[in-house]
């Protein structure tokens, strides 16, 4: 089993003013092979230079990342992102943004091809593979950028608000999507949300983030992402306990951006 270690994580940005921005302090905490989490907090609290660190395009000021017994130190291709906007080869078709991965290792179509068609199929992309990604809506884009990561067969993949730009319907699609593919893949998931209703669907461990410095402020081991597998979200969200977890954490979150809120005032007094 692979384990995702994240030791005494701090982040510092030195201004050109001479101040500095302190991201992320002291931030621990360990994730096993096919954990889900969700990252939730207030605007400003360091969830994505969190995930930045995790993927590699950040190196932290204090700290280190450990995956497979051994340091991160740069990108790779054991973890896989998944950005808010797919980030995809717009003239390229479905099919070969997806198989993009595999052919840049050197792999010839004979050893990737069948798996980027079952990936195709498993995101429901089998008719459009040969379409152009710039033909597809946003919803379906998002699939391509799930399948193209799958296709890299990465240990761990970091989603940085894949489905924030989406209408309500295709989101909660792909929440469900992204919950079958979890469970079918049993990859390690870390996703950053806005979303505490998102966070609940989408996180057998939900992280609750302090503002800044950002660091962890309360963690859940819940069980509705694992209700949501092959189940109606709407039916799940109907859960007493997820109403009232809800409304807990948006209190503690509404709390922190208050609090906040008062800083900038005070600053500015």
């Amino acid at each position: 089993m692979s384990t995702l270690s994240i030791e005494n994580i701090s982040m510092r940005f030195d201004l050109p003013n001479g101040t500095h921005v302190q991201a992320l302090q002291d931030v621990s905490l360990e994730l096993k092979t096919g954990e889900l989490m969700s990252v939730l907090g207030p605007s400003g609290c360091g969830k994505t230079t969190l995930l930045n660190i995790l993927a590699g395009f950040l190196a932290p000021t204090e700290g280190q990342i450990t995956l497979n017994d051994h340091r991160v130190t740069g990108p790779d291709a054991e973890r896989g992102m998944v950005f808010q906007q797919g980030a995809l080869f717009e003239w390229m078709s479905v099919r070969e943004n997806v198989s993009f991965g595999p052919r840049m290792k050197g792999q010839r179509e004979a050893e990737y091809g069948g798996n980027v068609d079952h990936l195709l199929e498993v995101v429901g992309l089998k008719d459009f593979k040969e379409k152009a990604v710039y033909e597809l809506s946003g919803g379906m884009q998002q699939r391509v950028a799930l399948a193209r990561c799958l296709a890299n067969d990465p240990d761990v993949i970091l989603m940085d608000e894949p489905l924030g730009a989406l209408d309500a319907l295709t989101r909660e699609k792909m929440q469900g999507l992204v919950l079958k593919l979890w469970k079918e893949t049993g990859k390690t998931i870390v996703l950053i949300t806005h979303s505490v209703e998102e966070a609940l669907l989408l996180g057998e461990r939900l992280l609750v983030m302090a503002p800044r410095p950002g660091r962890i402020h309360k963690e859940y081991r819940l069980p509705f992402a694992e209700m949501g597998v092959g189940q109606d979200l709407r039916e799940v969200k109907k859960h007493p306990d997820f109403g009232a977890k809800r409304e807990e954490i948006l209190s503690m979150i509404w709390d922190m951006e208050e609090e906040i809120m008062g800083r900038t005032e005070e600053a500015e007094a």
